[in-house]
């Protein structure tokens, strides 16, 4: 009998509500549920007036990032895109444009309503160059060396394996390909009371790797050329709804976290193939 992943189960309720909220209203501003992160600062204005212009409303509407990653990584056409955790579609349907026809884009997403949502958004964008894909960020449906470049938005550490979800990119990156995602760090550490709230995780506050330990697991896994660049700094106050449904005092946790959390770009590259033409096992790779 499998035992299912309680933080897993607890991320795929909210997001499908959230998909759904979306889908039946247009909107994620109606259900206002503060773990559905409707009125968090860390979700918003995170795309120019140009991007939205290109997609649906609801791929925009239905977006629950913590940044841009296509906006700060350089796709080229003709390369494959993988989307760890694609939501409705929005990272996916901008990388489409990008690679153009000879490329391809794909999203993975646990959750068939966000599935539903985004393939919904594909349809009124028109574009054929896309590819959603029912899974999980831990085990990625696709072969080995398959993927020129793999983004995500702030899923990563919503995953309770963040080892594993770095292997498996690692794995169906080509040699060379690069890893370039949007996710919440944490600059120093966070008491273990707040890490611990469920409501937390599925806010995407504790799960949130330390900078150090991240570039470590990024490393270990066998990724070169790992960096990691600030795109917003947060605050207690930022946090408020997550901090007060689950039953902390947003005055009291400041002095706390106040300054230590962040969303970051972080880039990293799977090694060149050898000269004998196999790919650096994770961990033998020079650093």
């Amino acid at each position: 009998m499998t035992v299912e992943n309680p933080v897993r189960e607890q991320v795929k309720e909210k997001y499908g509500s959230a998909a759904r909220s979306v889908s039946e209203t247009g909107t994620l501003q109606a259900c206002c549920d503060p773990a559905l992160r409707c009125c968090d600062p860390i979700t918003t204005n995170l795309y120019s007036a140009d991007e939205k212009g290109t997609i649906p409303e609801k791929a925009v509407r239905a977006s629950l990032g913590c940044g841009n990653p296509t906006a700060l990584i350089e796709l080229h056409a003709g390369q494959i895109v993988l989307d760890l955790g694609s939501g409705g579609g929005i990272d996916v349907l901008l990388s489409a444009q990008r690679v153009g026809p000879t490329g391809k884009a794909y999203g993975l997403d646990m959750t068939d309503d966000m599935l539903a949502l985004a393939r919904e958004n594909q349809r009124q964008a028109g574009v054929t160059n896309v590819e959603f894909l029912k899974g999980e960020i831990e085990n990625i449906p696709l072969p080995d060396n398959s993927v020129d470049v793999i983004i995500s938005n702030c899923v990563i550490n919503l995953s309770a394996d963040k080892d594993r979800v770095l292997r498996e990119a690692l794995r169906v990156l080509r040699p060379g390909g690069r890893f370039a995602v949007s996710d919440v760090v944490m600059r120093a550490h966070v008491p273990d009371a707040i890490r611990q709230s469920m409501m937390l995780w599925v806010g995407c506050i504790a799960g949130a790797l330390e900078e150090q330990d991240y570039k470590s697991k990024l490393i270990n896994a066998g990724f070169a050329e790992v960096s990691f660049e600030p795109t917003r700094l947060y605050n207690a106050a930022d946090a408020g709804h997550f901090l007060r449904e689950a039953g902390f005092s947003v005055e009291e946790v400041a002095p706390l976290i106040d300054g230590k959390i962040m969303s970051a770009f972080i880039r990293a590259t799977k090694p060149a193939a050898t000269k004998s033409g196999s790919c650096c096992e994770p961990g033998c790779c020079s650093n």
